[in-house]
């Protein structure tokens, strides 16, 4: 049974910066093609929106929120996804979640994500 297992994230003061890391668990990122990575975020009381996505061979966008801040890249050696978030604003924090779908971009959005992970929590304040 394929997992994502998230870490990461933590307290941080605004302006600052996190790396959060997903790894997936029964699934080898280097030895499959066709599918996404994305990282999604909710907030208190929110729901739940996409961050950035990558597919298997590199292809990236983000949401226009993050864009010139956050930096989604894939590591298949390390078979781990990361997301870089840099200036870090109150607006970013919630819980950070990895998911995992068949297809390319066109399929990262957060009803058709196959896979999730259990969630990583981003708290910023000063």
């Amino acid at each position: 049974q394929l997992q994502l297992v998230e870490s990461g994230g933590g307290l941080v003061q605004p302006g600052g910066s996190l790396t959060l890391s997903c790894t997936p668990s029964g699934f080898y990122l280097r030895d499959f093609s066709n599918y996404v990575l994305g990282w999604f975020r909710q907030a208190p009381g929110k729901e739940r929106e996409g961050v950035s996505c990558i597919t298997n061979d590199g292809i990236t966008n983000s949401d226009d929120s993050v864009k010139g801040r956050f930096t989604i890249s894939i590591d298949k050696a390390k078979n781990t996804v990361y997301l870089q978030m840099n200036s870090l604003q109150p607006a970013d924090a919630g819980t950070y979640y990895c998911a995992l779908t068949p297809g390319g971009l066109d399929s990262c959005v957060s009803s058709g994500m196959r896979y999730w992970g259990e969630g990583t929590l981003v708290t910023i304040s000063s």
